[in-house]
């Protein structure tokens, strides 16, 4: 899969035309996934290259720091990188990625249709969702695009809501049932375990020294990754399995947020404690690494503690309640992977 910052790269100004689809995709749910479905069928059919147009910042991030209002701004479910991740799994071949500023906020509907979709992304065949808006103070719609798309020669389709038992599947929908720790209803909505991948860093290796006996025997060592956004859709104490180190994946229990503990710089991390540690990995053989880690089960909220003594008791009675988690669910979470692993067997052809 091709990627692209902005409309000017050589490559892209040289390429073919396009399918394209445009929009956020936070979290490339089962909408999305039927949406970009879709849009494989129609490049394929029309000899086009399959293209998702995205931004970043998030649109509603960039009015909300510009009214000076950042908690306006939705909590972000994926990482870019999971987001282009999850985009190459659908099979999509180009995914163009806009920086979302004021000269973008302010192009008129007819601009944004001319310079972007036409000049830019060569636009043949434009698939948009049912509640599409676009341009300056999000005056375009779909009927606009429609009429456009009979003038200048490029066809226009639009994908009703999804929906899975009833509930439409959409970004808000995930973001809600991660707030509410509901990871079973965020899996069905996605398609998917909800999942948050990254580099392993360094950090400050206190969770060694936690909850170390006198003989030297403890400790929680962890698996830090960062999570780029400061307000992540899921937040607190998780029950979790990283892909990445291993043949095998790694049960473990997982801290995402800011650690109001032993950190007070805002900055998220996702804290990753493996319940039994591969010796064959030695102490340092995760740092680097990209995992991935599945986010099965919510066990509790964030909350600060009254020192390091008090932390480590209540990471203890975590590492025992995920335990507990994996021994109760175990053959369940095991066919959830299997089901997901098929998932990506097929759509990768």
């Amino acid at each position: 899969m091709q990627v692209f910052r902005g409309l000017h790269h050589s490559l892209l100004v040289e390429s073919a035309a396009a399918a394209v689809t445009v929009g956020n995709f936070d979290g490339v749910h089962r909408g999305h996934q039927a949406m970009l479905a879709l849009l494989r069928s129609e490049a394929l059919h029309r000899g086009l290259v399959s293209t998702v147009l995205s931004f970043e910042p998030h649109p509603r991030d960039f009015f909300a720091a510009r009214a000076g209002q950042p908690d306006k701004a939705p909590a972000r479910i994926a990482t870019l990188r999971d987001k282009l991740g999850e985009l190459e799994r659908c099979g999509i071949e180009r995914v163009v990625i806009l920086p979302f500023d004021e000269r973008l906020a302010g192009q008129s509907p007819q601009a944004f249709i001319d310079e972007v979709l036409l000049r830019g992304l060569k636009a043949r065949y434009v698939l948009v969702g049912d509640d599409f808006r676009f341009g300056a103070r999000r005056a375009g719609d779909y009927a606009m695009l429609d009429a456009a798309g009979e003038a200048a020669g490029f066809d226009v389709a639009r994908m009703l809501s999804y929906e899975v038992h009833g509930l439409r599947v959409s970004s808000s929908a995930v973001r809600e049932a991660l707030a509410a720790g509901d990871m079973g209803l965020a899996a069905r909505l996605l398609g998917r375990a909800y999942s948050i991948s990254g580099h392993v860093l360094h950090g400050r290796k206190l969770g060694r020294t936690l909850g170390v006996a006198a003989d030297g025997r403890g400790g929680f060592r962890t698996l830090n990754l960062r999570f780029p956004h400061p307000r992540p859709a899921a937040h607190g104490i998780f029950v979790v399995r990283t892909h990445g180190l291993g043949a095998e994946p790694l049960d473990g229990v997982a801290s995402l947020g800011v650690r109001p503990t032993v950190d007070d710089s805002g900055r998220v991390l996702l804290e990753v404690h493996c319940l039994d540690w591969p010796e064959s990995l030695g102490p340092e053989g995760g740092y680097g690494k990209l995992v991935r880690v599945e986010l099965l089960h919510k066990l509790r909220d964030e909350a600060r503690y009254d020192g390091l003594d008090a932390l480590s008791t209540a990471i203890a009675r975590d590492t025992q309640d995920a335990r507990a988690w994996f021994s109760a669910h175990a053959p369940r979470a095991h066919a959830a992977e299997r089901r997901q692993t098929t998932r990506d067997r097929i759509q990768g052809g």
